[in-house]
């Protein structure tokens, strides 16, 4: 699909030279106007692209109710509890723990205010939508502000835009006539840093900022992300690129219309938490998560 982002990529690219990985992720996800995600084109369910823990059901969202309950009850129920979402999507999650919590925990329910940081309209417009019986307890915000509570992610961080990077070299992507095609280039001074087992293949650095800005702003409770992702050693699939249910073979396919993620490197995440004083309270697969 020749879409109207891909030609803008290409410009940049004729302009400028070859760009990185995580640029044209950028691009393709987040661009104001076409990216998948900041345009409003993403949709989640059987009509969309894929299925998330939301889109099958409210049981997802009722237990996590419970914990951020207990969570409250941890800190010594304070009066102004915050619950801060990132990647909120259409809304549906804050739906589903804001009426269990109303039915199930009316004093939780009391102390309770959803945050949720969403910088594009048209998403912030959606959540509106769903969560209109809610909208005393919603506020909205383009960036993470000071709070107690619980910052919660669903599927937020393998979105972040990734450098593909193997022991010297780095992935960047250029032309080769109109066609996408990656090509490897030396690290550039400066990215020693950024080195990464051959294996391991990409660096995220957007997500360890991301770290470092809920760090800042907690200010006391707890974080919790639920990703897809690696704990170890164990086999990478890379880069994943979806549309319409379908697995596509590269990301230069359906750009702009497609979801592109990469497998969370949770060690990373990890060390990077403990950097910024951050005590990691757990770390579990989904299934015993939820059992």
């Amino acid at each position: 699909m020749n879409t109207e982002l891909a030609e803008l990529i290409r410009q940049t690219i004729r302009a400028h030279g070859s760009q990185s990985f995580a640029w044209f992720m950028q691009q393709a996800l987040y661009h104001p106007e076409h990216g998948y995600y900041s345009s409003g084109r993403c949709v989640i369910g059987r009509k969309g692209d894929y299925f998330t823990n939301v889109s099958v059901g409210p049981l997802f969202g009722q237990l996590l109710a419970a914990q951020f309950t207990e969570i409250w009850e941890r800190l010594g129920r304070p009066d102004d509890f915050a619950i801060v979402e990132q990647g909120a999507h259409d809304g549906q999650f804050a739906r589903d723990v804001l009426e269990s919590s109303q039915k199930r925990s009316p004093e939780f329910f009391e102390a309770l205010r959803y945050r949720i940081v969403e910088p594009f309209p048209i998403l912030q417009e959606r959540q509106a939508r769903t969560l209109d019986s809610f909208r005393e307890k919603i506020e909205w915000c383009d960036s993470l502000q000071p709070f107690v509570g619980v910052h919660f992610s669903n599927e937020l961080l393998d979105a972040m835009p990734v450098r593909l990077i193997g022991g010297d070299v780095e992935k960047l992507v250029d032309l080769k006539g109109d066609k996408f095609v990656f090509v490897e280039r030396p690290l550039r001074q400066g990215a020693a840093a950024a080195r990464l087992p051959r294996d391991e293949g990409s660096f995220n650095q957007a997500a360890l900022d991301w770290i470092d800005d809920v760090a800042a702003n907690l200010q006391r409770g707890y974080v919790m992300t639920i990703d897809y992702g690696r704990s170890g050693g164990e086999f990478h699939e890379g880069i994943q690129v979806r549309a319409q249910h379908r697995n596509l073979d590269s990301p230069f396919e359906e750009i702009g219309h497609a979801d592109i993620t990469m497998g969370v490197c949770w060690p990373s995440i990890v060390e990077r938490a403990q950097a910024n004083r951050l005590h990691v309270a757990g770390f579990t697969d989904q299934h015993h998560f939820f059992t």
